[in-house]
């Protein structure tokens, strides 16, 4: 199948954080996953908007330090000279630094603290007409440490592979051919380039061997990467489900072979997450108000990377329509937990106990909402099911269950908010209705 792109996908939303945080006297820190998007996002639709502002293209100073062009500035202090030397006039000028991590040593990584970019970046910031943005592809360097080094001159801008909304509002057309496509090749910008499928599936194999692998092996000198290898095959092929760190090694011993400490494999996780490739939702106890420390859930960054990584033979739709709904409420900067419910039953004159999860926990601000995926609740002993832990919650957060229908939005006698899946991922605005 081949649906026709009808021009450039554009990343409104994220422009839009970029703009409303112009000049605002912090560090603009965009990070997220390779490949998604982070620098045509400022080097050309910032870069548009700039010039189209009045901005001069003299006042834009833009280093790419993954271009062998700029190799010698990835010394941070040859960095700075270079940057310096483009200061002529007291206009404003606008700083656009592009994969910032190749300016970190990995010795410096050991002690933030020692990070020589950010004396560099802090400097400048003091410079009166001077506005920074960064870029960078590992959340290690440019998350965690960006609060304390810069001293909260650190401004996060994180940027997610294009949503379905942002596909579809270019694709058009019908809307379940569309998700279907979407669905099987997930949301990386070149992706949409390739024209047959053979080039997106080898595209996006490509994307694991030639760059996410190989970043991550120079950058935490990986000792075992078959190891990596494998972990990453079983987190794709289990979006979704709970794990841990001990589970997964004991898979690894019983069914591959391998033996690997749970230390090891707790690093490696902790690696992939870092390096934007999963993300993980803890498991909270509703009625309790507390974190279980473990297992937790691992939700892959895009689909059509964990579809490719497993060569396209898994598809499993309700676990790629959980992890798309999962993506989307990111994006939309919610905090995402997984909800656990205890529900008390009565049976032979006995009480027993069971933990029944709510997909999804998303909250933004005062707002909170429990969430539950459902492919199909066309059967009601289907339907009942899924209703039931949000039933049981018994708490005056919104509740909702989201189905791949075409159904209107309804709400039930419960109050609970019934909504289709193209509802959800179209509507910004859908989990208010």
């Amino acid at each position: 199948m081949e649906l026709a792109m009808s021009n450039v996908i554009r990343r409104d939303y994220y422009l839009q954080k970029l703009i409303d945080r112009k000049e605002n006297g912090l560090v603009k820190v965009i990070t997220g996953i390779r490949r998604c998007g982070k620098s045509f996002l400022l080097f050309n639709l910032f870069y548009d908007y700039l010039i189209g502002s009045g901005v001069k293209p003299e006042q834009i100073i833009s280093v790419a330090l993954d271009d062998d062009t700029f190799v010698d500035y990835r010394d941070p202090a040859e960095l700075s000279k270079y940057i310096r030397s483009k200061l002529v006039n007291p206009d404003m000028y606008y700083i656009l630094i592009d994969e910032v991590q190749y300016a970190i040593a990995k010795d410096e990584l050991k002690a933030p603290e020692t990070i020589r970019l950010y004396n560099v970046l802090n400097g400048l910031m003091r410079l009166r007409n001077v506005d920074i943005y960064v870029t960078g592809s590992n959340s290690k360097m440019l998350t965690k440490d960006v609060l304390t080094v810069f001293r909260g001159r650190g401004d996060e801008v994180r940027v997610y592979p294009i949503s379905f909304k942002e596909y579809y509002s270019s694709v058009g057309g019908d809307k379940s051919e569309a998700y279907e496509e979407y669905a099987l090749y997930g949301g990386m910008p070149l992706v949409f380039s390739k024209r047959t499928d053979a080039d997106k599936m080898a595209y996006l194999r490509s994307l694991f061997t030639e760059v996410y692998f190989k970043d991550i092996s120079e950058r935490y000198d990986i000792e075992l990467p078959d190891v990596l290898e494998e972990l990453t095959d079983d987190l794709c092929s289990s979006i979704g489900s709970l794990t841990n760190a001990s589970k997964i090694s004991n898979t690894l011993k019983s069914i591959k072979g391998i033996s690997v400490s749970g230390t090891t494999v707790s690093n490696y996780l902790g690696y992939l997450t870092e390096s934007f490739l999963f993300s993980n939702a803890k498991r909270y106890d509703i009625k309790g108000k507390k974190y279980f420390e473990y297992p937790s859930k691992y939700y892959c960054t895009d689909v059509g990377l964990r579809n490719a990584r497993l060569n396209f033979r898994q598809q499993e739709e309700t676990h790629i329509m959980e992890n798309i709904i999962y993506n989307e409420l990111l994006c939309r900067d919610y905090s995402v937990d997984v909800g656990v419910v205890e529900i008390s039953a009565r049976a032979d004159g006995k009480v027993s106990k069971k933990q029944c999860e709510i997909d999804f926990i998303a909250a933004r601000g005062s707002k909170k909402y429990y969430i539950q995926s459902a492919l199909n609740v066309s059967d009601p002993a289907k339907m009942d099911t899924e209703l039931r832990p949000l039933k049981n919650a018994k708490d005056f957060f919104k509740k909702i269950i989201i189905s791949k229908t075409s159904m209107k939005p309804w709400t039930d006698n419960d109050g609970i908010l019934h909504l289709g899946l193209y509802e959800f991922l179209l509507n910004e605005e859908s989990l208010d209705l």
